[in-house]
C-alpha cells in the first residue's frame, strides 16, 4: 500500500485549503482512510477518518464544522479545511487500514499505513 499526500502550503488565516492523497496496492473501498496531523512539538493528532464506504466519518472536535473528508472514486481521499487558524498550522499526514474498526478510528497505532505527509502553515 502507498499513500502520497499533496496539497499543503501557505495559506493566511480565514482561508481554505484541500489536501489529496493518492492511494494504490489495496482495495480502496475495504480501506478506512484517515488524516493525522503533527504541530510543532506536539505529538501527532487524529483529525478525520472515512470509513471504505465513506458513509461514517469521524472528526476530532477541533476539525468539526471546518474539515471535511470525502472519497473519490480514483483511489483518492481529501480533507477540505476550510476557516483556517495558525493552530491548524502542522504536518498533515495521510493513513490507511484495511482491518480498522470504528472504535479504534481516531488510534494513530491502528493505521498500518501512512503517507510521507504534507505541510500546512496558516499564518495570522
Amino acid at each position: 500500500v502507498q499513500l502520497q499526500a499533496s496539497g499543503g502550503g501557505l495559506v493566511q488565516a480565514g482561508g481554505s485549503l484541500r489536501l489529496s492523497c493518492a492511494s494504490s496496492g489495496h482495495t480502496f473501498s475495504r480501506f478506512y482512510m484517515a488524516w493525522f496531523r503533527q504541530r510543532p512539538g506536539q505529538e501527532r493528532e487524529f483529525v478525520a477518518a472515512s470509513s471504505g464506504s465513506g458513509s461514517r466519518p469521524v472528526y476530532a472536535d477541533t476539525a468539526l464544522g471546518r474539515f471535511t473528508i470525502s472519497r473519490a472514486n480514483k483511489n483518492t481521499v481529501y480533507l477540505q479545511m476550510n476557516s483556517l487558524s495558525p493552530e491548524d498550522t502542522a504536518v498533515y499526514y495521510c493513513a490507511a487500514d484495511g482491518r480498522l474498526i470504528l472504535s479504534s478510528a481516531r488510534t494513530a497505532s491502528a493505521y498500518d499505513y501512512w503517507g510521507q505527509g504534507t505541510l500546512v502553515t496558516v499564518s495570522s
